[in-house]
């Protein structure tokens, strides 16, 4: 008699969709190992060593380790493997080992983890671009274990308590990339964040084909329902009050995305914003989107962003923020964090000028003592430890930027006086007070459907 055990009292709570399936034939069995894991079996190949219980036992699916029939049906991430036999030809496809990692250890380092973050599953980027039709095969668990994953830094959303990694993904300029060029770095941008312990992605589709990029790598890595995502709506409609414009948006970023609901909804740039807060009021309350807010980047809009933090409508503002520009310091996260308003932060590395002024200068010593590595750990550690600060959202197209910049979430953070410290230290730097006056990326250039303006921002 097949044997099942329900996953789902076990699971449930780290945020998986973990279930068993019976398959309508009983001598076919269905092994999901992509964003969902469904496990039903009469025998396994062997029983487990003591090793492989203690790494199962916290999820309590030791006795579902009896064997595989010998007809059985793998799907990996969209790759389907048939065995007729227990002695496949090609046994390194079907090991008990292979499972145990693919299933076993995700299993743990995802209850290990302050988030119960789910889906530890990683993809193998070997894969040509543009080829996001097809889910990459899930063949391996992210290297980024529990050991790896418990000690990321994570922030509270203070109206539900719900908490997200404090380093999230921004898409502005560098995931513009059209169809017709290179993209496989930005799926190897995606693949090294979320590794990392990255959760939170922030699109708009006035980003050119940033959001249609994205919607298409987090399908290719398999990760499209893990990820916290922050959209915007840009939209004033043919006349006063009519949403249609905003309507059509927001059904085109769930397309485009596949995600129903859109975590947050914000209002891009203030724009409409008497008349659009009402409503994504409505959109919150039909279920269409779980959180709303609205962003600026320009300090001069800062009355104006305070203005709606004390009316208590947000659930989110974004704003700018970073060891440079600390005007927000003063007013807009003192009255977020008294009302109940989460923070992202967007440009804290002064879109890239902050990086021309510690040009060939090395790090301080007593960078150590918050564990920074690198100058961008510096600048992110200085914003995501300001305790009203929810999340910063630095964009690269860059994998090994990427790589310096997720390493934030791990190590120490400042306290006041080193805070201090930090901002003293840069202002001792030459070319510091004159980031204000430097154009927006220097030396470098994009190739999208938004490229930046000429001459080049400077605010």
């Amino acid at each position: 008699m097949t044997k099942y055990l329900s996953w789902r009292s076990s699971i449930k709570q780290l945020g998986n969709n973990f279930e068993l399936l019976r398959h309508s034939k009983p001598e076919i069995k269905i092994l999901n190992l992509a964003s969902t894991m469904d496990l039903s079996g009469q025998r396994f190949l062997s029983p487990c060593t003591a090793h492989e219980k203690d790494l199962l036992k916290s999820a309590e699916i030791c006795d579902c380790l009896e064997a595989i029939p010998q007809r059985t049906l793998i799907l990996m991430g969209g790759a389907v493997m048939n065995t007729e036999h227990s002695h496949s030809s090609n046994p390194q496809a079907f090991s008990r080992r292979t499972i145990i990692k693919a299933m076993g250890m995700g299993a743990a380092s995802t209850i290990l983890t302050p988030l119960a973050l789910s889906g530890c599953q990683t993809a193998q980027s070997q894969t040509s671009q543009g080829s996001a039709n097809q889910p990459i095969q899930v063949n391996r668990i992210a290297q980024a274990n529990s050991n790896q994953l418990s000690d990321i830094i994570t922030k509270e959303i203070l109206r539900t308590k719900e908490r997200i990694p404090a380093v999230g993904l921004g898409t502005f300029l560098t995931f513009d990339v059209l169809a017709s060029q290179p993209r496989d770095q930005i799926l190897q941008v995606i693949r090294r964040f979320w590794e990392g312990g990255g959760r939170q992605i922030d699109v708009s589709p006035l980003y050119g084909m940033s959001e249609v990029n994205v919607g298409e790598f987090i399908k290719v890595l398999g990760i499209t329902n893990e990820l916290f995502i922050t959209n915007k709506i840009w939209a004033t409609g043919e006349y006063l009050g009519d949403p249609g414009q905003a309507q059509r948006q927001l059904k085109q970023s769930i397309e485009r995305l596949s995600r129903n609901p859109i975590d947050v909804m914000q209002i891009h740039s203030l724009v409409d914003v008497d008349v659009k807060v009402p409503l994504l009021r409505r959109w919150k309350q039909e279920g269409r989107i779980r959180y709303l807010g609205i962003t600026y980047h320009d300090p001069l809009y800062a009355p104006v962003i305070e203005q709606w933090i004390e009316k208590g409508d947000l659930d989110f503002v974004q704003v700018r923020y970073s060891i440079f520009q600390r005007g927000v310091e003063e007013r807009i996260l003192p009255a977020a964090a008294e009302r109940g308003t989460a923070v992202l932060v967007n440009m804290p590395f002064e879109k890239a000028r902050l990086f021309g002024v510690v040009q060939g200068q090395p790090l301080p010593d007593f960078a150590r003592e918050i564990d920074c590595r690198n100058w961008a750990q510096f600048f992110l550690k200085y914003v995501i430890s300001h305790p009203a600060v929810t999340a910063t959202i630095p964009a690269t197209s860059n994998p090994d930027h990427m790589t310096e910049n997720i390493g934030a979430l791990r190590g120490a953070l400042p306290d006041n006086a080193m805070r201090a410290r930090m901002v003293q230290h840069m202002q001792n730097l030459p070319g510091f007070d004159r980031i204000a006056q430097m154009p927006w990326y220097p030396n470098k250039q994009f190739a999208g459907l938004v490229p930046l303006p000429n001459p080049r921002p400077t605010v």
